[in-house]
């Protein structure tokens, strides 16, 4: 790891807010992912983006806004999320949404499949269908016309587009897991 945990007492106010704030988020959206270590410190992508504020907090206000505004079913996320993790190969993002996975009653083989960057046969159809919207997307492809209209008929044009946004943000945080080598 090249930033290292943030001890809370150490942060100013404003900083102080953010970390209190994305302790509050992943309390309510990780519950079984441990993501603060025994000094209170928060894991994961949250040392660089705390250390970088002028950044880190964009970055983290856009992932909060799709917590926030989630319509689709949780595994739908979780097959995409962990096929965005596997394509970048970011390691704590993996290590995470495998726990969320099996927390959202995915099998232990679906599960290695989807961080093996393979499509699991158990899929149903929103489940398959968000794989191969995040396989397409991790490969800097555009999504062809007629798994994008497919997409849009299963998932409907506002599931689509939060796919979409979902990919793009946890596209984003597997750069940052990996620009600064967050392991677990």
């Amino acid at each position: 790891m090249r930033v290292n945990p943030i001890n809370p007492e150490t942060m100013n106010e404003e900083v102080r807010y953010v970390h209190d704030e994305i302790f509050k988020l992943i309390t309510n959206s990780q519950g079984p992912v441990s993501m603060i270590n025994d000094e209170g410190a928060l894991t994961g992508p949250f040392p660089p983006m705390l250390r970088f504020p002028q950044f880190g907090i964009t970055a983290l206000s856009f992932v909060r806004s799709l917590d926030n505004h989630a319509s689709l079913p949780k595994k739908v996320r979780e097959v995409a999320i962990l096929t965005v993790g596997a394509a970048f190969g970011a390691r704590f993002e993996l290590y995470a949404h495998e726990i969320m996975a099996r927390h959202f009653g995915f099998s232990a083989a679906a599960i290695a499949s989807l961080a093996s960057g393979i499509r699991p046969a158990e899929l149903n159809h929103e489940e398959a269908i968000a794989y191969e919207i995040a396989s397409v997307l991790t490969k800097g492809r555009i999504i062809p016309d007629s798994a994008y209209n497919l997409a849009k008929e299963i998932l409907g044009e506002e599931g689509l587009a939060e796919l979409i946004f979902l990919i793009g943000a946890y596209t984003l945080l597997a750069t940052v897991l990996n620009g600064f080598d967050v392991l677990s």
